[in-house]
């Protein structure tokens, strides 16, 4: 049986009448100040004020029609025709006549003049367009002075802007949030003090007061605090790091004691302050003087933070990925005691972020995971959330009604290796170089023990490289050897060792192979003791990011004879590097060039293609080896650049944390 009602429109809002207050004035103010406007020029078009001399000239030669006065003395009146006066045609004019002249009105009768005599009269009109222009003004300084502190209240610009997330609103909670589980672990003391604080104090002990979220950025800081909150069941307070500074002395200082007073009001609850960096950075390190507005704020900060009882519920969470950076006194007990890592997953991690993700997703039944989180090394949870919403998006291009694992597999190469552009002119010799070059990336990688398997090769230009060659590892590693950095030096040099043999030519495509074979190879000598004739010593800045403030003062900590071994070194490396390079594509020259001439068919090799070629030439690679980080290399494009690639960074038991 049919339902004769009409369909509902989803998806439209109800209609709402009516404004606010504020609106209301708003409005008003404005059409006041176009009204006054439009009267003022309006009123400029025809009349001119008369002396009265002047006006009883005009009415002794008969120009004058008629006249209105009134009880003052005021008058008003019309000509017969325009008067011409200084260049200007008037038709009207206004005067005043002294009371006690009365041959006035008989000299008008003279002239046959008509005369209109009325009372004063109070023209309200006349009333609000003089006192409109300062209404005006007073309006849109009560305006400005409301809002301008982002309180609703006039010099309210020390209140704090935090925003209150309340224990009856939808919550986030742990489950929720996946591949950090360790750090769940850690969170759960906190939640269980707010949960029961009686428990910890019958005992004596006392719950730390700061935590502190550290970590890359998308791995889920601001996710977790929220996810503590909800556990919990208490009031969440959060604020961004950037609203304590303004352009007026002491606001920080003011919103942090704000923030501390509504958090108190509110306890047992929770105060998040997200990207704490930018007010917590060490103190003095501004050129020129240490008294500037982000000192007074931290420093209101660190007495906040020691004002507070621990029985008092209060607990004050913050995130950054830049704990170099914080001031020493932010970090001591008493103030942010725990260090909560938040780093980036692992394959069982990605897994479970990709079902959280996916959990109210249509998946067709051929998607898995798990390959899905093998093929994402090095993707945070950001990454992931961007993944899924990706393979969503281009399966509803596709219309179709379930998400499939050609959608994941496309998602994954989109965000690893650029969105294709197919659309660009690429010359046949330009090709043709770029096929060589992506080869001998991929076969130098192959014929290495211990290297990442080839995962696809292609020559179609994706974001700014003109071809792509990617890697797939098969677990993750945090820790590299010698062996394994020596292979990647000769895998970057593979392309620039493919255009001198096969096309006898050197272009820019390599530019960025070099660079990023250079900066290894120092690191390599520098920061890991890979050096036989250095030794295992560290030499020079590590590879943490520079804090100007900081770091200005610091000088090289070797001599110019040693700077000249370091040169010499890395330069062996590469050298050595080159000619493994050189000597893999020697020795599989035939297999090298019937590559090159099916990528240039295909344009893209997935890694059973290359294998399939690799065994019917005869021929075995390598045996692969498991590690952490995908890799991309490729021909740049018209900048001379292409696309940064994952190397070894970590030293030997790093957590992939920058």
């Amino acid at each position: 049986m049919t339902d004769n009602k009409p369909p509902e429109k989803p998806g439209l809002p109800p209609v709402q009448f009516g404004c606010s207050f504020r609106t209301l004035t708003l409005w008003i103010l404005v059409i006041l100040l176009v009204y006054t406007v439009f009267s003022i020029f309006q009123s400029g078009g025809g009349s001119i004020d008369l002396p009265y001399t002047s006006f009883l000239d005009l009415v002794s030669t008969g120009r004058v029609e008629s006249v209105v006065i009134e009880t003052g003395g005021s008058l008003s009146g019309e000509f017969f025709e325009p008067v011409n006066i200084e260049g200007v045609q008037y038709e009207r004019f206004t005067s005043f006549v002294p009371l006690e002249d009365r041959a006035v009105i008989d000299s008008l009768q003279a002239h046959d003049v008509r005369i209109v005599a009325r009372p004063p009269r109070m023209d309200f009109l006349q009333i609000v367009l003089s006192i409109a222009p300062i209404m005006i003004l007073i309006g849109f300084w009560v305006y400005f002075m409301r809002n301008a502190g982002g309180g609703g209240k006039a010099f309210s610009f020390g209140r704090s802007r935090a925003r209150l997330f309340s224990a009856d609103r939808p919550k986030t909670t742990f489950a929720d949030v996946a591949g950090v589980e360790e750090a769940k672990e850690e969170l759960r003391e906190i939640i269980e003090f707010l949960k029961s604080p009686r428990k910890f104090q019958r005992l004596g002990g006392k719950v730390p007061r700061g935590v502190l979220l550290v970590g890359p950025p998308g791995t889920g800081k601001t996710l977790l605090a929220k996810a503590v909150a909800g556990e919990a069941e208490v009031p969440f307070f959060s604020m961004s790091g950037s609203d304590f500074v303004e352009m007026f002395v002491g606001v920080g200082a003011s919103r942090v004691r704000d923030l501390f007073a509504q958090g108190k009001a509110k306890a047992p609850c929770i105060i998040f302050i997200d990207e704490i960096d930018a007010v917590g950075r060490h103190r003095g390190a501004v050129l020129g003087g240490g008294h500037d507005e982000r000192e007074q704020t931290l420093n209101a900060l660190l007495v906040e933070m020691d004002g507070f009882e621990s029985n008092e519920g209060v607990i004050v969470m913050a995130a950054t990925n830049r704990p170099d950076v914080l001031d020493p006194a932010l970090l001591r007990p008493g103030r942010f005691d725990r260090n909560v890592m938040v780093s980036m997953p692992d394959v069982k991690g990605r897994e479970a972020i990709l079902r959280v993700h996916t959990r109210k997703m249509p998946l067709d039944k051929g998607v898995t995971l798990e390959k899905i989180a093998r093929a994402t090394p090095g993707f945070s949870g950001a990454d992931l959330e961007s993944l899924a919403n990706e393979a969503a998006l281009r399966a509803a291009r596709r219309n179709l009604k379930r998400i499939e694992q050609e959608d994941f597999e496309y998602a994954i190469d989109r965000i690893v290796m650029g969105i294709e552009r197919r659309s660009m002119v690429i010359s046949p010799e330009e090709k043709r170089l770029t096929a060589f070059h992506e080869t001998g990336h991929a076969l130098v990688s192959m014929f290495i023990p211990g290297m990442d398997p080839v995962h696809k090769v292609t020559i179609v230009p994706r974001g700014r490289a003109l071809g792509v060659t990617s890697f797939l590892p098969l677990d993750d590693r945090h820790n590299y050897s010698l062996e394994y950095c020596r292979g990647v030096l000769a895998r970057l040099l593979g392309g620039r060792a493919a255009e001198t043999i096969f096309l006898d030519t050197l272009s820019t495509g390599a530019g960025n192979d070099l660079d990023k074979a250079t900066a290894l190879a120092r690191r390599m000598v520098c920061e890991w003791g890979m050096s036989s004739s250095l030794g295992p010593v560290t030499l020079g800045e590590t590879g943490e990011p520079i804090f100007l403030g900081r770091d200005m003062g610091r000088i090289r900590n070797y001599s110019e004879h040693t700077a000249r071994l370091i040169d010499d070194e890395i330069k062996s490396l590469l050298d050595e590097a080159y000619v493994t390079a050189e000597g893999i594509l020697r020795e599989h020259e035939d297999l090298a060039r019937r590559m090159t001439e099916v990528l240039l068919e295909q344009e893209t090799l997935s890694s059973e293609e290359i294998n399939a070629l690799v065994r019917g030439n005869g021929t075995a690679a390598a045996d692969t080896a498991p590690d952490a980080d995908s890799d991309k290399e490729g021909i740049p494009g018209d900048d001379g650049s292409q696309e940064t690639a994952d190397e070894p960074e970590e030293d030997a038991g790093a957590d992939g944390s920058e």
